[in-house]
């Protein structure tokens, strides 16, 4: 019950250790239809953990359910019926949803002067959304003009979803592009505007929590 409670008052850091767990899993899911089934499983606990954190927040639910659950279905027809259209919807999709669940929490950070123990997980569940935002837009770069990436290993192939995820998380931290590279003109627009929204969040939070250290000292 503890437990229960806790997760309640803390939805942001469910979400957060959900989706860093899942990091850990998904590459023993990749490379056959039952991994990718489990991946997309595990994608719906994912959605629907984001979907709970907005309801603790200003976002609105009904819009984060009607992008999340189309985004899912799509996601299963692509494991079944793979194809470059459902790809790109599916892609668009988990992006929005991503976003505006980022937005929604963000939203959540700013709204008082009060810093709880939730804020501040949802700091860390923020850049993760974010993060996985980005990687859907890879993915719908990549569906729209392959071979956008490219990588030291197999480099004429379609970069995986944890190729692109790695990408997006070492763009958004600013900590490099390592070996997974935008080649085309798409795919560098968005690699650029991931690096803007990564800079743009750090400087973000950091001069909210020293404004917010320097107004309680004084």
């Amino acid at each position: 019950m503890n437990l229960l409670r806790g997760a309640r008052r803390n939805p942001s850091a469910i979400l957060l250790v959900v989706q860093l767990l899942g990091v850990l899993v998904y590459p023993a899911m990749e490379g056959s239809r039952g991994g990718r089934v489990g991946f997309e499983i595990l994608g719906i606990v994912v959605l629907t953990l984001a979907v709970f954190s907005v309801r603790s927040t200003p976002g609105l639910t009904w819009i984060s359910v009607g992008l999340g659950i189309p985004a899912v279905v799509l996601s299963l027809v692509d494991v079944f019926w793979p194809s470059v259209a459902v790809v790109v919807i599916s892609g668009a999709l988990h992006a929005v949803f991503y976003f505006y669940a980022a937005y929604s929490l963000l939203r959540y950070m700013l709204s008082d002067h009060d810093v709880s123990t939730d804020e501040l997980w949802a700091t860390g569940a923020t850049f993760t959304l974010v993060a996985w935002g980005f990687a859907y837009v890879f993915v719908f770069v990549q569906a729209l003009v392959p071979g956008s990436f490219t990588a030291a290993v197999n480099p004429q192939d379609d970069r995986t979803w944890m190729e692109l995820l790695f990408l997006s998380f070492t763009t958004l931290s600013s900590t490099g592009l390592s070996d997974i590279v935008p080649i085309t003109s798409w795919g560098r627009s968005v690699v650029m505007l991931e690096q803007l929204a990564g800079l743009g969040y750090v400087a973000m939070v950091v001069s909210r929590l020293v404004g917010l250290t320097v107004a309680k000292r004084t």
